[in-house]
């Protein structure tokens, strides 16, 4: 006879001699299990046979400039796979398609803020491009809040001559009841996700020809200190993303809502994640948590998950295997999956369920599924056409962006480094340049300040682009341009405009000038390098100007630094903080410091002085010098100003070096320590 396991599936085959009176039992026996099986929430509900879902999904759209072209290219791969139809019958090979995000649709951008005058409120465009593409739900990210709470509902509600969001935005471990703007916006949990557009929930439904998949949204739990949520509640309240129990607690607050949805509704036996942790390490943990969830679409790492057959784009690699498998707590399959975002590629998971709901990780087809680019050749290799609603769009916001790019600033003749796997990582070019440029500014306020400090997840974008040789398409032989020429804005090559300053400090947070001890100084360093661990990308990694220092990325948090020093614009030393790991000298020396206003006041964790700050920021609604398209006082401007003064007619020419020629920050897993001028030898 069959035995079964917990989950109603078959276990093997076992031939036994049984007498009537034996059989009875065990027939008794197994009727009793099932049926007292069937009140555990996470028991399978058995179908009658198996299910083949195609996911199509994405993470951290956040449209920059390169969206005006990626986003057109999106929708043309997006829906041609959506509408695939390879033996031409008429109908295509996956009818139960879903289409979601895991968050961060939209961030604080030149893209966003050009929909105020072209759709006149911002980001309007970003949604309508999300209601074009048609997503059934999207989780709440970090940058969805970045504006505070009163833009998110504005983005939410419907208007005359605005349609509002389409879709069910989702998060189980934010309560929204507790904030003014976003509380009347919260519906019942496990409804019909067409059923619920305009609104906020923990959970929806998605029925696809008859088969209903349950979708729940998470948010990080860092979201207080990475961004404005307002009166939102986070939970769990306490959560650091290195501790076993902090990660349990997240688990349990999702799997209650998870557990609730598939009491509700007993047929669900399909369950979606869209998790927006920041950091995939925390999905994969989350993912061996939790019990009845199948798939986990990850957030905000921007993780490039792929195969060998996947074509990627220019100077990209992927950071591992698509999907990612793991084992559930509830003993089943669990697919982990998530691509790079800003609109480059549209994941793709094309999965068999078997009869109990269960996937199944060998009908997974790396040919099939996986990572696929939206550029041009992208398209064309799916044989796509760009949405003609979505075109419209982005050519409406072009016209407004165009007109930033023809606004000069300043000239380079290097690529300025702003990627996110880099500045979060390690010192950059860009990063250099815009404390230098901060320091600056804050020196016309106050000119005994020395040092300059800001957070490596501020920093959105490059200035300059990616190419190839002709010829090739090889990762390895990208070549990286300072910015192109644009004849229709009258644009130069090498000319660095308003808009790369916009595009690449999207945030535009204004500074603000703190007193720090010797002491009080060393923890801001070390929180900054803190979350530094393989794979990681911690926006709080710090870019500086006005001082060095060397890490150990090996020891433990709170105990990285190893040597300090506070330096002139020459490189030459003014004051040694750390040598072999101790402070020196008295502790409570002070250095005036310029940093962002959203670091001063806790932002991404940061331990600054709760002493009250000059906040730069001029509230003056008129501005002064060359540069009055942001607020005096603002990162923006300080960047212009500085690039105006220095390199308008001169260009910076400070090429990005690999992280074993930083010499502002000195990792010492990659170089040696040469931050006080001579080799230091630690025991690691």
């Amino acid at each position: 006879m069959r035995f079964l396991d917990d989950k109603n599936r078959f276990l093997s085959t076992k031939t036994l001699d049984f007498s009537p009176h034996h059989l009875i039992l065990v027939i008794f026996g197994i009727l009793f299990f099932l049926g007292s099986s069937v009140g555990l929430a996470q028991v399978r509900t058995r179908s009658k046979s198996g299910f083949t879902l195609q996911l199509l999904h994405t993470s951290d759209q956040e449209a920059g400039v390169l969206a005006l072209k990626d986003a057109p290219n999106f929708s043309a791969v997006l829906n041609a796979l959506k509408n695939q139809d390879a033996n031409g019958d008429g109908k295509p090979d996956y009818p139960n398609t879903l289409i979601l995000s895991s968050g961060d649709a939209y961030i604080p951008s030149p893209f966003l803020f050009a929909s105020d005058t072209a759709f006149g409120g911002q980001g309007r465009g970003d949604i309508l491009i999300l209601n074009a593409l048609g997503f059934g739900a999207i989780a709440f990210g970090n940058h969805e809040f970045d504006l505070g709470t009163n833009v998110v509902a504005d983005l939410i509600r419907p208007k005359a001559d605005y349609p509002g969001t389409k879709f069910p935005y989702l998060s189980a471990n934010l309560d929204f009841s507790t904030d003014k703007d976003l509380a009347t916006f919260v519906t019942a949990d496990g409804q019909e996700a067409s059923k619920i557009p305009h609104k906020i929930a923990r959970s929806t439904i998605i029925t696809l020809n008859g088969e209903k998949i349950g979708v729940v949204g998470a948010t990080t739990p860092t979201l207080q200190s990475i961004s404005s949520p307002g009166g939102v509640t986070v939970l769990p309240k306490k959560f650091n993303d290195r501790d076993t129990a902090d990660i349990a607690a997240l688990a349990s607050e999702i799997q209650t809502s998870v557990d609730a949805l598939r009491t509700k509704n007993p047929e669900i036996n399909k369950v979606i994640l869209l998790a927006h942790m920041q950091q995939i390490a925390i999905e994969q943990k989350l993912a061996e948590l939790l019990k009845g969830v199948d798939i986990i679409v990850a957030g905000g790492s921007n993780t490039l998950l792929a195969d060998k057959t996947d074509r990627l784009r220019a100077g990209d690699k992927s950071a591992g295997t698509y999907p990612i498998l793991k084992k559930a707590a509830d003993g089943n399959p669990i697919a982990v999956v998530n691509t790079d975002g800003n609109y480059r590629y549209v994941g793709r998971l094309v999965v068999n369920f078997d009869g109990n709901g269960v996937i199944i990780p060998k009908s997974i087809d790396s040919k099939i599924s996986g990572a696929y680019a939206t550029d041009s050749q992208g398209v064309a290799v799916v044989g796509g056409k760009p949405d003609p609603k979505i075109v419209a769009i982005t050519e409406a916001l072009k016209k407004v962006i165009i007109a930033q790019d023809g606004k000069i600033f300043g000239k380079t003749n290097v690529f300025l480094n702003g990627s996110r796997g880099d500045v979060r990582t390690q010192e950059t070019n860009l990063g250099n340049l815009t404390a230098e440029a901060d320091l600056a500014i804050a020196k016309r306020y106050d000119p005994k300040t020395v040092i300059s400090i800001k957070n490596g997840g501020g920093i959105r974008d490059n200035i300059g682009i990616y190419t190839f040789p002709a010829g090739s398409t090889r990762s390895q032989d990208v070549i990286k341009l300072p910015p192109q020429a644009n004849p229709v804005a009258g644009k130069k090559e090498k000319e660095i405009s308003q808009l790369d300053i916009t595009n690449a400090l999207r945030f535009n947070n204004g500074l603000t000038l703190v007193t720090l001890n010797a002491k009080e100084l060393l923890a801001v360093i070390e929180h900054g390098v803190a979350a530094i661990a393989p794979g990681a990308t911690p926006g709080s990694f710090p870019q500086v100007a006005g001082l060095a220092f060397s890490f150990d990325p090996d020891l433990p948090s709170g105990k990285r630094v190893k040597s300090l020093a506070i330096k002139d614009d020459k490189g030459k030393i003014i004051d040694v903080v750390v040598k072999n790991a101790e402070l020196v000298g008295d502790p409570n020396r002070i250095f005036r410091t310029v940093t962002l206003k959203f670091l001063a006041t806790g932002g991404d964790g940061y331990p600054f002085p709760k002493r009250e700050g000059i906040d730069l920021t001029s509230k003056d609604p008129k501005r002064t010098g060359l540069a009055t398209f942001a607020a005096d006082g603002s990162e923006q401007d300080a960047l212009a100003e500085y690039l105006a003064a220095n390199f308008k007619q001169t260009p910076f020419d400070r090429e990005d070096v690999p992280p074993t020629e930083d010499t502002r920050i000195q990792n010492l897993k990659l170089r040696k320590d040469m931050v006080l001028g001579l080799t230091q030898n630690y025991t690691r």
